[in-house]
């Protein structure tokens, strides 16, 4: 079990913390688990939810970035694809290698050599250890691998290997890791100002518990903003600075696999600016992204737009015609924001770099901003290194955090083959009262090992599917309230179950069965429960924004 909530607030307000970690997103988390495994007394704050902004709204893909060869970014694809082979070693129920496919036209930006020159130093910048090593596909090969393919002008299609992700599990599952370490850990408070020492130091933070409403000052001899597009925000609030960030806004759109049945990650062109793309296979569904456009408004509503929607229907219909994907066709979308570093030499917003930094402000806030997600560990290393040179008196009987070796909670105990279906035989024979092999399988799939101990706890009710047809079972919600820290109704529907991106309703049908259920464990008011309800009809509805256009 983990701590209460209550606990965690109670720690917060009697303790002085080595560091603060300001952001719940990926590179956040990454920090406290680092830090939490040094031995250090640290905590994080989040506004919303963990992987709530960015982190959950990812392209889900744990990969070098194969587009930076042409930037020449040498040094960020050895790195990133370095960081792949050390996250499918610690949470190989999380990152699994994902076959792409690279199709190439008479007409596209590369040629076949082109492309195989460039895969053979991508795989040499990791040292040729790639899940496999890419191989060449002819036209008749390419066509039986993917026959909704587009035919006309297709030269052939290299195949290689990166992997994903689900983006919002990683990120949680650093969060819970860190927690097990000793860290600090609170989500739905926001951070409203900066506390500052006599001589003008940052030295804590002043908090607001969106759930009791009750403010709280957290004193720490370090503060680290790592809070992705809030970045310039968050520095703004202690001093007035210039801003830091470019950020550009990544759309996707999901689609129901028989519409769009790809069995690789498909890498396209987009047939009118030639950005990269992807269409990904993702179990039931398939999502196709991204798009890569300057925002300059508010990051809490940054959403598809029909343009935006558009876009990416086009890119289908030009490389898989036969599918005649439509507006209709769209079950959900999420868009997102890049915390790029401003750079004032890049005039096209996908010119920008990936690169991440550390700046220090003078009254000692520790900033990161940049980087991506593959690279989450290392940065997160990089802050925490700086954060104890910073500590005015030092600090010492610090550990080495073995971030690289331990593994996340769900890795526990997986099997050497890495093969889930182990896992899931084991998750069946631990249900009492017995599930069905879809729900053992998803349990392995998204939990890892813990997903033995979820079927271990399921009543009789509690193994029951949430929707018809899923493998989601009811007694998620009670994991999910108990060892995940889930608090409100759009964490459940959102991060902790997926249902919002992948029922085809959105999870509107079963929504007020979930509220009725964290009711009794929570408990929620009428009042309340109602009250969410209505915030995550809401968040659907702004997802939806686009069709009006």
């Amino acid at each position: 079990m983990i701590p209460s909530r209550d606990a965690m607030v109670s720690r917060l307000g009697q303790e002085t913390f080595d560091l603060v970690v300001v952001g719940g997103g990926i590179t956040g988390c990454g920090v406290i688990r680092d830090a939490a495994r040094r031995g250090l007394n640290c905590a994080l704050i989040e506004a919303n939810d963990f992987a709530s902004g960015t982190s959950s709204r990812s392209s889900k893909l744990i990969h070098g970035g194969l587009r930076y060869l042409e930037q020449w970014e040498f040094g960020l694809v050895h790195e990133a694809v370095t960081e792949r082979q050390t996250l499918m070693r610690i949470a190989p129920h999380l990152v699994r290698a994902q076959a792409f496919l690279f199709p190439v036209y008479a007409d596209g930006p590369h040629s076949l050599a082109v492309v195989n020159a460039g895969l053979w130093l991508y795989e040499g910048l990791s040292m040729f250890r790639s899940p496999k090593l890419h191989r060449n596909l002819r036209v008749r090969q390419v066509q039986q691998e993917e026959p909704i393919l587009a035919r006309n002008g297709l030269k052939g299609a290299p195949l290689y290997y990166d992997a994903a992700t689900d983006d919002a599990r990683l990120t949680l599952e650093t969060a819970l890791d860190a927690i097990h370490a000793g860290g600090v850990v609170l989500n739905h408070a926001r951070v409203e100002s900066l506390c500052k020492s006599e001589q003008g130091r940052v030295n804590g933070v002043r908090i607001r518990n969106a759930l009791s409403g009750e403010f709280l000052d957290v004193q720490a001899k370090v503060v680290v903003n790592a809070t992705g597009p809030w970045t310039d925000r968050v520095r703004a609030l202690s001093a007035k600075s210039s801003d830091l960030l470019r950020p550009t806004k990544g759309v996707h759109i999901v689609v129901d696999a028989d519409r769009l049945p790809v069995k690789h990650a498909v890498v396209c062109n987009h047939p009118v600016d030639k950005r990269l793309l992807f269409a990904i296979p993702w179990g039931d569904q398939s999502y196709i992204g991204t798009t890569d456009t300057d925002f300059d408004g508010d990051p809490k509503d940054v959403v598809a737009t029909g343009e935006d929607v558009d876009y990416l229907l086009a890119a289908c219909a030009h490389f898989f015609p036969e599918a005649q994907l439509e507006r209709a066709d769209v079950i959900a979308t999420w868009a997102g924001l890049r915390p790029l570093i401003k750079d004032t030499d890049a005039r096209l917003e996908s010119s920008v770099s990936r690169e991440h930094e550390i700046f220090v402000d003078e009254n000692g806030l520790l900033t990161i901003a940049g980087g991506k997600l593959t690279t989450y560990r290392l940065m997160a290393e990089e802050v925490v290194e700086k954060a104890v040179q910073l500590m005015d008196n030092g600090i010492g009987g610090l550990v080495p955090p073995k971030t690289d070796q331990e593994p996340l909670p769900g890795a526990v105990g997986w099997p050497l083959n890495g093969d889930p279906e182990t896992v899931a035989e084991k998750v069946r024979a631990a249900a009492t009262h017995g599930i069905s092999p879809e729900a053992a399988l998803h349990l392995a799939r998204r939990y890892g090992t813990r997903g033995i101990d979820i079927a271990a706890s399921l009543s009789e009710e509690g193994g029951a599917p949430l929707v018809d047809g899923r493998p989601e079972v009811l007694g998620i919600v009670d994991w999910a309230i108990q060892e995940e820290l889930a608090q409100t109704l759009e964490d459940l529907m959102v991060r902790r179950t997926q249902l919002y991106f992948r029922d085809g309703h959105q999870g509107l049908d079963v929504a007020p069965r979930i509220a009725e259920h964290m009711q009794a464990l929570l408990g929620w008011s009428d009042a309340r429960r109602e009250e969410e309800l209505s915030a995550y009809r809401a968040e659907v509805a702004r997802s939806r924004r686009w069709r009006e256009e």
